[in-house]
């Protein structure tokens, strides 16, 4: 019978992020805002951290890239811990925070180059990257302007774009899906599905269960600090929108109940839409042949064209 071999831990998959009971207070007499909370994420996964306004998302993402310390436990990126080899952890994955702080002296292509610089970016490879982005988030002209002049919708942008110049394993955003127009969610959205299917993770936080479902492949909900349920999202998920609702309220029937009105109202909603642009497309291309139709109507025949003699009168 042959040996089975058994493969040594050098030699095993590292996962692209572990967090291993993480814990954390913000001073000693304080509540925890987060308390052991554990999961991971492998390559090639879209994962949500869902809770509500409060429930310690955003803390748990600043410890994850190490923008605050940890009370306790062990974060590990790409195999390498946060709090003892930072630097080599950060090279792994680029954070998109909820309040998109950046550099807004420069124009958005100058803090894009910049990014590009400290990732170390190839030259040659900065031209096809800024080109797949903008395809994606379409600044236009804009990423030639003072990003001091950028509206909220367009500082997220740039912030993405950037944080995605250097194709980074880990791709971290908090609320990414706040303040874009439905336009933009629908190409980021897609966007997060290619990425994925290269390999890459993506970890975002989120308080909107359709978007949960619509983009994830695992959710792990917290509330209160404290995780929840760590769940895969399937068909019976996606389709049944009682079941991670019934995870996220627990015991509150009430606001079960609100949930459900809310996504029933919303899917309304997103169908009258459909159905209204299709209308509007409709009556769009009657319109055109309209007017195409009253011009071959009243088309004047071409005037005779007079080509001048060389030589002038004979």
């Amino acid at each position: 019978m042959a040996k089975k071999e058994i493969k040594q831990p050098s030699e095993m998959q590292v996962k692209t992020l572990e967090v291993n009971s993480l814990c954390k207070k913000y001073s000693a007499r304080a509540n925890y805002a987060v308390k052991d909370v554990s999961f991971s994420c492998e390559k090639g996964q879209i994962v949500g951290l869902l809770g509500s306004n409060g429930a310690g998302k955003s803390t748990s993402l600043k410890c994850i890239t190490g923008m605050i310390p940890l009370t306790s436990g062990e974060i590990a990126i790409g195999g390498s811990s946060i709090s003892k080899n930072p630097i080599e952890a950060k090279r792994n994955f680029s954070f998109v925070t909820d309040n998109h702080a950046t550099f807004v002296k420069m124009t958005g292509l100058q803090y894009l180059s910049f990014m590009a610089d400290v990732y170390k970016v190839p030259k040659k490879e900065r031209r096809d990257r800024y080109e797949e982005l903008e395809s994606v988030f379409q600044l236009g002209d804009a990423v030639k302007r003072l990003i001091s002049n950028y509206s909220h919708g367009m500082k997220q942008k740039i912030c993405m774009m950037a944080s995605l110049i250097h194709e980074p394993d880990l791709w971290i955003l908090d609320e990414p899906m706040v303040g874009l127009d439905p336009r933009t969610q629908n190409a980021v959205i897609n966007f997060m599905h290619s990425y994925a299917k290269k390999g890459k993770t993506i970890l975002f936080s989120s308080h909107n269960l359709d978007v949960v479902r619509r983009v994830c492949d695992r959710v792990v909900i917290i509330n209160k600090g404290q995780m929840v349920a760590d769940l895969v999202i399937d068909d019976s998920m996606r389709n049944d929108h009682t079941i991670l609702e019934g995870y996220y309220f627990g015991d509150d029937k009430e606001a079960l109940q609100e949930a459900m009105m809310a996504n029933q109202a919303y899917q309304a909603e997103t169908e009258q839409e459909v159905v209204d642009e299709k209308a509007e497309v409709k009556a769009s291309a009657q319109s055109e042949i309209r007017i195409v139709s009253r011009r071959k109507a009243n088309k004047v025949p071409n005037a005779p064209r007079f080509h001048m003699i060389s030589g002038g009168k004979k």
